[in-house]
């Protein structure tokens, strides 16, 4: 039995058993996450690795922008396990939002203080607000494909003989 199909094999929509429904992102959606986001990092990297100013600068902006992405994952992640049922402390639920916010101030502060023209600022801003929001986006999708996964590998095998209707 072959447990392993191609996101294009899944059924779009599945019925868990408490009424939840859990779509599974489209081909095309998954790739639009992917491409802003691989854009959005790497247009942030090319522009750091260009620019005119000193490694530790470079180092301090590379540094908000890991930061950044990784706090906004740890919040959708948080959310959504709240959502679902899953116990998350206040204290982690707290830490990722302080840490999100606290990425796009320290971004803020960065680019308010340095020596660069006001297009390179904002430059630097919009590539970054695009790749959090991005990875946001692929977080989502790369969880909505596991349980859709897993949903349909579950109901192959309490019915062997048929497909789950989409």
């Amino acid at each position: 039995m072959n447990y392993f199909r191609l996101a294009a094999d899944l059924p779009k929509k599945i019925i868990h058993m408490d009424q939840k429904q859990i779509l599974q992102p489209s081909a095309a959606f998954i790739g639009a996450s992917w491409t802003s986001l691989l854009t959005g990092i790497s247009a942030f990297i090319i522009g750091l690795w260009n620019a005119e100013m000193e490694l530790n600068e470079k180092g301090y902006y590379f540094t908000v922008l890991v930061f950044g992405l990784f706090s906004a994952i740890s919040v959708q992640k948080a959310v959504r396990d709240q959502l679902e049922g899953i116990p998350v402390t206040n204290l982690y639920y707290g830490i990722a939002w302080f840490c999100t916010l606290l990425s796009l101030l320290l971004l803020t502060i960065g680019l308010w203080n340095a020596d660069m023209l006001r297009s390179e600022k904002g430059f630097y801003a919009m590539s970054f607000v695009l790749s959090v929001f991005a990875a946001i986006a692929v977080q989502k999708n790369t969880r909505d494909s596991r349980i859709a996964a897993d949903d349909y590998r579950k109901a192959s095998m309490n019915n062997p003989g048929t497909i789950p209707q989409p």
